[in-house]
């Protein structure tokens, strides 16, 4: 489903050599290779080592290009520091396969200072040694080509201690930038010559004498550097082709790096100073990217002005000089085209056009074609990029006038009506999080949805009756609303007007004049698990009789002592009753987020629960529950997270196909029966992993479709 971006592009690599080689990373959503014949970008971390079990990986914290071959790839990724060491991933084929290997130290692709880099980096005279900037264990070198990794102990033996992580925010920023101080390259003999940018909290932690460190033999030994600003942060550094080092300094780590920020040249002696930023008026401009291109006197400099928010006459986002820094020109803020200020944390020159220069941002990366230009035109890049962080999904009946309603982070609902084209009907809230929708079935036209405000985190339910065309606020909140905004709430629609809603963490309520008021149900108040551990029911409304509401509570966690269980509503979702055939069938207690329940919308009673580790059929309205021997967890995945039935096969004995994410004779995937769950067939296969699924939802018109969310991929569908 095309969205376009969604998402923080986090740093963009170029091939030095080699025309349009252009790769992108991203902080929850993979990596992706610019495609020139077809003018957009291909996602290169969609197939293995991104399944189920490795959605971390999804996070990348940095890329490298071997200079001398530009078959070859190298990505580092680990999306949090908590979850323990990360992994580099080679590619001998641009990103189309990979092999990875374990990493010594952990990454943080999604904490803080998630652009500074790049941190890994091939020496262009020895491509067979490689150095690594981490986080929080100091400088790596491999010297057969990242198989095998050692701390530069030269530099520093620290590791940084939990209490030196905790007083660092949660996450290092450790070594951030590494830079060989080289203008040859396949020489065969390594690079002597290397500059290191350590950021306050390692300079702090190791005891160190400058945040920016040189050895003049090949890593020996390392000198500090004296730096002409001190307590900064450098988040990139580059070295022009004259040997002239381009250093941006910043107080804060970002994305969207705060100021003082300070951009000075460095001829290996000397500091010149080139361009401030600095706190104003309740500004708080920092510096991020920073690129050159050319040398001498006439280089042309790429400055991303960061935290610098909005567009108008005076403000900076991208400064460009042609003079080496002599001089600066504005040349994004009020240029033709869009504009996307605010977290310009990468900025880069094409190596072969000048006049082409990019920058990533929190939806993305924004390019224009005529720098040079007195009024450069610039547009978004973002054609195949799909960031989005989908929260909820649910399609409507056979012949309806959209496809689905996406409920996702940051973006919000969204109708959407053509898979080709951007969404455009939704209840225009801005930065919001579309946490629940739904349409009642004979009339889905009607849709209720529930989200968050995230500027003021004030929760917010709305609804439309022209399937999205125009919509209105609840003119009230159900109790738990407003104070538990999370997206382990959701809503179900019953009929027009009908509607129960489950905050997070509460009893849900109903509805049946569109959210002018609310009425409790008769459901327990679900036990707190652990504190902040989101939980809440899972709703499911029977498509063929709406005076069914199923609710499902999933036990809060696997370490609980609260089996799962469903409840059964038989007067529009008001009261409920517990199904005493759902307690004998032993539920396994899970987390919500890898439970499911869902309901075949061609038959009255007719319900399936994935409790996490197995699969559950009721054709009594969850009076008696057969549970099916196909699935169980194997090999850390989940047996059975997510369900949907969408449209049978033709001639199927059973009214709808039935999908589950889960895991049959050790294999994860996504799985298909069309009778019934007699029997079962892989759907995806290897090349179709997407770091896991968190949604999923099945169309009612088409068989074989189904729409799927991967770990910061957005949505997918299949044909």
């Amino acid at each position: 489903m095309k969205f376009g971006g969604g998402g923080y592009v986090t740093g963009l690599v170029f091939h030095p050599t080699t025309q349009n080689l252009l790769y992108a990373r991203t902080d929850i959503g993979g990596a992706y290779r610019w495609n020139p014949a077809a003018s957009s970008w291909t996602p290169i971390t969609d197939g293995l080592g991104f399944s189920a079990t490795e959605g971390r990986y999804h996070g990348i914290e940095s890329i490298a290009v071997d200079p001398n071959n530009d078959q070859i790839v190298y990505m580092a990724t680990g999306m949090y520091t908590f979850e323990g060491n990360g992994r580099l991933y080679i590619s001998s084929d641009r990103g189309d396969h990979w092999t990875y290997v374990g990493l010594p130290f952990s990454l943080g692709g999604n904490n803080t200072g998630r652009a500074i880099g790049e941190r890994l980096v091939v020496d262009p005279n020895k491509p067979s040694t490689m150095l690594y900037g981490s986080r929080e264990a100091g400088l790596w070198k491999s010297t057969d080509s990242g198989l095998t990794w050692a701390q530069v102990t030269s530099l520093s033996a620290v590791k940084m201690t939990a209490d030196q992580v905790s007083a660092a925010g949660g996450s290092g920023m450790g070594v951030g930038v590494v830079v060989y101080d080289t203008g040859t390259k396949g020489s065969g003999n390594a690079t002597q010559t290397v500059y290191a940018a350590i950021a306050p909290d390692y300079v702090n932690a190791a005891g160190l004498a400058s945040n920016l460190y040189k050895t003049s033999d090949g890593g020996a030994s390392w000198s500090p550097v004296s730096t002409p600003v001190s307590g900064y942060h450098i988040p990139h550094m580059v070295r022009a082709a004259d040997g002239m080092i381009y250093v941006a300094f910043t107080k804060d780590a970002g994305p969207g790096a705060g100021g003082p920020g300070r951009l000075y040249k460095f001829d290996g002696n000397n500091w010149t100073l080139l361009k401030s930023v600095d706190p104003n008026g309740g500004t708080n401009f920092g510096l991020g990217g920073v690129s050159v291109h050319g040398s001498g006197a006439t280089t042309r400099i790429a400055l991303g002005v960061t935290n610098s928010w909005g567009n108008w006459s005076g403000q900076q986002i991208v400064q460009l000089s042609d003079d080496a820094g002599q001089t600066w020109r504005e040349i994004e803020a009020t240029m033709p085209g869009e504009t996307a200020s605010g977290w310009v944390d990468d900025v880069e020159i094409d190596p072969s056009d000048r006049d082409h220069i990019l920058h990533v941002h929190g939806g993305g990366i924004i390019e224009t074609r005529n720098a040079s230009s007195a009024t450069p035109t610039w547009k978004g890049s973002i054609e195949g990029i799909e960031e989005t962080a989908t929260l909820a999904i649910v399609t409507p009946p056979a012949g309806a006038p959209y496809k689905f309603i996406n409920s996702a982070g940051d973006v919000g609902t969204w109708v959407d009506t053509d898979l080709t084209k951007a969404p455009t009907l939704g209840p225009g809230l801005g930065w919001s999080n579309g946490n629940s929708a739904d349409m009642a079935w004979s009339d889905p036209l009607y849709i209720a949805a529930a989200g968050v405000i995230n500027s003021n985190a004030a929760a917010t339910g709305y609804w439309s009756g022209d399937g999205g065309k125009t919509w209105a606020n609840f003119a009230t909140l159900p109790a738990g609303a407003k104070e538990n905004t999370g997206a382990e709430g959701n809503i179900v629609v019953t009929s027009r007007n009908n509607a129960v809603w489950a905050p997070a963490n509460s009893v849900p309520s109903y509805t049946t004049n569109s959210g002018a008021s609310w009425v409790l149900t008769n459901l327990p108040a679900l036990p707190v698990v652990a504190q902040g551990w989101g939980r809440g029911y899972r709703l499911a409304a029977d498509r063929q009789n709406p005076n069914k509401v199923y609710a499902y509570d999933s036990g809060g966690a696997s370490w609980s002592n609260s089996p799962g269980k469903v409840y059964v509503s038989t007067d529009g979702g008001h009261t409920f009753t517990l199904s005493a055939g759902s307690v004998s069938a032993g539920l396994a207690p899970n987390a919500r987020w890898v439970t499911s329940i869902e309901v075949n919308p061609n038959a009255e009673g007719d319900l399936w629960v994935a409790d996490g580790n197995a699969v559950y059929h009721s054709v009594d309205s969850g009076a008696t529950w057969t549970k099916l021997p196909d699935f169980a967890s194997a090999n850390g995945a989940q047996g059975a997270s997510l369900i949907a039935l969408g449209k049978a096969a033709p001639g199927a004995a059973y009214s709808a196909a039935i999908y589950v994410v889960g895991v049959i004779n050790g294999v994860w995937g996504v799985y298909r029966s069309d009778d019934g769950g007699a029997t079962w067939s892989r759907f995806n296969d290897d090349a179709h992993q997407f770091g896991g699924i968190g949604v999923m939802a099945a169309d009612q018109d088409i068989y074989g479709r189904i729409y799927v969310s991967g770990t910061g991929r957005g949505l997918l569908y299949s044909n």
